[in-house]
């Protein structure tokens, strides 16, 4: 199963001053718990290559995973864990051969059909959403927790984690709803330790896996 927390940056989020070593704290604090997505669409490929690099080593310590979205080529390059893909990328399957074996490689749903688009395409998981109006996504409402079930009624095993809007208030509803977890940026970014941000998403899921 992929881990349970998965933690989404963005240009603004790798530009930080001192976001390595945040992004090391909180690879520390999730463990194998977490994966750490270093996403950035308009930051160029060296850079993304150079983030990567300086945080596989604390990763293969702690037992996190790191994946590149959108950039197979510096997932390859760097020793990711995996990629993770847009509808509008390639298969699941043509990037794990791409990548070489033993890579995971994630996939990005906003529509309950596009679930089957995932099976069909050997994806080891699926990011649902966007759940709840967030300001990555100005003007878009979000699916909810109705439109999150109706993708899982579908998915047929496929892990998945939904995003979008999610505090730690909001877990509760995502897991008892069918998620395997979910993922989140800001909710962990944006807190003035986003260590201790990770420890609470994670505590708060693995209540509900426990119950």
């Amino acid at each position: 199963m992929p881990p349970l927390l998965h933690v989404v940056t963005d240009d603004s989020i790798l530009a930080r001053d001192g976001w390595a070593a945040q992004a090391a704290a909180v690879l520390v604090a999730g463990g194998a718990a977490l994966a750490l997505h270093v996403r950035g669409p308009s930051t160029d490929g060296a850079t993304l290559f150079e983030l990567t690099s300086r945080l596989i080593p604390e990763a293969r310590r702690s037992g996190s995973w790191i994946i590149v979205n959108d950039r197979i080529d510096v997932a390859r390059s760097a020793d990711a864990d995996g990629a993770h893909l847009g509808v509008r990328s390639l298969s699941a399957r043509t990037a794990r051969e791409l990548l070489g074996p033993g890579k995971r490689v994630g996939v990005s749903l906003h529509r309950p059909e596009q679930v089957e688009w995932a099976r069909a395409g050997g994806a080891d998981y699926a990011f649902v959403g966007t759940i709840f109006p967030t300001p990555s996504h100005e003007g878009r409402l979000g699916m909810g927790i109705g439109g999150f079930r109706d993708v899982v009624e579908r998915a047929g095993g496929l892990p998945l984690f939904g995003i979008g809007g999610i505090g730690v208030e909001q877990v509760a509803q995502l897991m008892e709803s069918g998620a395997g977890g979910v993922a989140v940026m800001r909710g962990v970014w944006d807190r003035p330790d986003p260590a201790v941000a990770v420890a609470e998403y994670l505590h708060t899921i693995e209540e509900e896996v426990d119950e």
